[in-house]
């Protein structure tokens, strides 16, 4: 299984971006898909999380500006940032939770590789 986050860029402060993030593989199910930033120097912290049935949860930060969606038959998952800040700058990450494997039926977690965001002022 893997995943593979795109979309990151550089964007002036008060614009949007939109980041994807597909899993690819031998992916029997999925719970939940979620985002992740890590700026420099700073520990990663949660941005949004989406279930598998779209229940949402968002950091404080997140809340009104970025939108999480997915969509299951594609195995990806959305992240709609709008107004962007300087302080949004990071290394984004997609994760998967409770990841079933088709045939080992082995359950497991997965990131994929960080997309560069940076929002110059």
């Amino acid at each position: 299984v893997q995943l593979q986050a795109s979309g990151g860029g550089l964007v002036q402060a008060g614009g949007p971006l939109r980041l994807s993030c597909v899993a690819s593989g031998r992916i029997f199910s999925i719970n939940g898909m979620g985002w992740y930033r890590q700026a420099p120097g700073k520990q990663r912290e949660l941005v949004a999380v989406i279930s598998s049935g779209d229940s949402t949860h968002y950091a404080d930060f997140a809340k009104g500006r970025f939108t999480i969606s997915r969509d299951n038959a594609k195995n990806t998952v959305y992240l709609q940032m709008n107004s962007l800040k300087p302080e949004d700058t990071a290394a984004y990450y997609c994760h998967a939770d409770q990841v079933v494997v088709t045939g080992t039926w082995v359950v497991a977690d997965y990131w994929g590789q960080g997309t560069e965001v940076t929002v110059s002022s």
